[in-house]
């Protein structure tokens, strides 16, 4: 098949498949920017480190700390690397929108003679092409941006990185990157199903319940974070030291590790829920739903995947907000307490640096933006499900059965599984950041005094006599738990669920309608 032939088979099609190419490439455009703005971050070059100043290697020519501080780049660049998780969950959720007209598409292409391999290739080729086009958008807007957002201040000082700019090969690598993984797994998707010209059927399904090893995977993630801060003092002491670099990677891959773990131990969740549902369900509706759970498992991971993921990031960041506000109640202290020794008024020492909350009050917005985008992809996938299934519910509807009673299993098979499955999310992303943060210590070290008047402290010789050493204590201080930061965010998460469902069940009426029934 010729390249001209197969890219216009995968431009062609309805108004639905228009949308779908539209909201692939705008959320391939969202992702490129999020990735162009964390290579950004670390494309920051570092002044080299001098023994005499250690502020020498700080980037003083911008004005926000996150920037200004090498050793803080990282964690800014790993916070927008997982921002992009949920945007690209967006897209895959987007590419699902009009699957069944598509697959009727691909059956028509098979009985004009293409092969099965060739079908697969326009499918791909359709989400390949849908995110290219995004994903070359992205670099435009960020490139026009980088020069709308280069505003120096009165001192020459830059608000944004707008002075560096990422490697060529980078650039490359993600405007090509993105549609060539989003190609892949277009065609990845396919891998079970079979493309005749009758129609596409399912080669493979998977059967049984599903395994305990999610929770070897959140397991992974929780001992990387925890046994993290131990290895780099066991390194420390012994002189060596690991680079920011990597030190970003292994947070990253523990991260993930532990959202793939929550998002795939859904399917248990499901499972486990679906039977105990079956057992004490007496109403049509909880019956209906109880069967659905049971019988696919898995829907709540491919449904719920990006909103998961933002509920383990915002827990995450509560336990982080939590961990600053210890250590700046511990700094408060020790400062009061330092004013009463040295017989100051208070307020003469400012130990506490809000810094650390400030920057945890960005990653709350960035979390709230990321969770209406889930919220947005959960959208488009419930009502894709409605729409896939409208034969089955038109069935139902035709055979007596009422469409409340199936809006209200729907509503049942969301919220059944969602509600365990948001406190597993919580539970995991504040024991991740606890993990890796800890409990705040304050003290430690040791003060030097002279009692003598100060002609004699001045000589180092004559006050040997008259020093004495005052060892500082170490204190720990516990963190709160911050449960209730996390009761109203899952509360919000979970309310985000039962909107999108509602927003979805505007699809059930047009999908039972009995014309339906000719769909097959």
């Amino acid at each position: 098949m010729k390249i001209t032939t197969l890219v216009r088979l995968a431009l062609a099609g309805t108004r639905t498949d228009t949308l779908r190419v539209l909201l692939t490439g705008f959320s391939a455009a969202l992702a490129a920017l999020v990735l162009l703005a964390a290579f950004t971050v670390l494309a920051i070059p570092t002044p080299p480190l001098d023994p005499e100043n250690w502020t020498a290697n700080h980037s003083t020519h911008y004005t926000f700390n996150l920037l200004i501080e090498p050793g803080l780049r990282p964690g800014l660049a790993i916070t927008l690397l997982l921002f992009s998780i949920p945007v690209l969950a967006l897209a895959g959720q987007c590419a699902r929108l009009g699957a069944p007209a598509r697959d009727r598409r691909l059956a028509a292409i098979r009985l004009a003679g293409a092969t099965p391999g060739q079908a697969v290739a326009v499918a791909a080729t359709e989400t390949g092409l849908a995110s290219l086009l995004g994903a070359a958008a992205g670099l435009g807007a960020y490139l026009l941006g980088r020069q709308l957002l280069h505003r120096p201040t009165a001192d020459g000082r830059l608000p944004l990185p707008t002075d560096v700019l990422p490697a060529p090969p980078v650039l490359v690598a993600v405007v090509l990157g993105l549609p060539l993984v989003a190609g892949l797994a277009a065609a990845l998707l396919l891998r079970r199903v079979a493309l005749t010209p009758a129609g596409v059927v399912r080669r493979v399904r998977r059967t049984g319940s599903p395994g305990w090893w999610p929770g070897l995977l959140i397991a992974i993630g929780l001992g990387t974070f925890a046994g993290l801060e131990p290895a780099l003092r066991w390194l420390g002491e012994r002189g060596a030291s690991v680079p920011g670099a990597l030190l970003a990677l292994i947070l990253l891959v523990g991260g993930l590790v532990a959202m793939i773990g929550v998002v795939l131990g859904t399917g248990w969740i499901s499972y486990t829920a679906g039977r105990i549902l079956h057992r004490y369900a007496r109403r049509p509706a909880t019956l209906l739903a109880a069967r659905r759970l049971t019988d696919d498992p898995w829907s709540g991971s491919r449904v719920f995947a990006a909103l998961l993921a933002c509920v383990v990031f915002g827990a995450g960041a509560i336990a982080a907000r939590a961990h600053f506000v210890t250590s700046n109640r511990a700094d408060a202290q020790r400062q009061r307490m330092s004013e009463i020794a040295d017989g100051v008024a208070p307020g003469t020492y400012a130990w506490s640096n809000p810094f650390y909350l400030q920057t945890i009050d960005l990653i709350d917005v960035a979390v709230l933006v990321a969770l209406v985008i889930a919220a947005g992809g959960l959208v488009v996938m419930l009502a894709e499900q409605i729409v896939s299934r409208r034969w089955t519910y038109a069935s139902l509807v035709a055979t007596g059965v009422p469409r409340g009673v199936i809006g209200r299993a729907i509503l049942w098979q969301a919220v059944t599984p969602m509600l365990p499955a948001i406190l597993v999310a919580l539970a995991v992303g504040s024991a991740l950041s606890r993990g890796y943060l800890g409990d705040v210590q304050s003290g430690g070290g040791s003060t030097e005094f002279c009692d003598a008047d100060a002609a004699v402290c001045a000589d180092p010789v004559a006050r040997q006599p008259y020093l004495r050493i005052v060892e500082d204590p170490v204190v720990w201080h516990a963190v709160d738990l911050a449960i209730g930061r996390l009761a109203v965010f899952g509360a919000g998460a979970f309310g985000a669920v039962l909107v999108t469902v509602a927003i979805g069940l505007l699809f059930l009426r047009p999908s039972t309608a009995v014309e339906e029934l000719r769909v097959a």
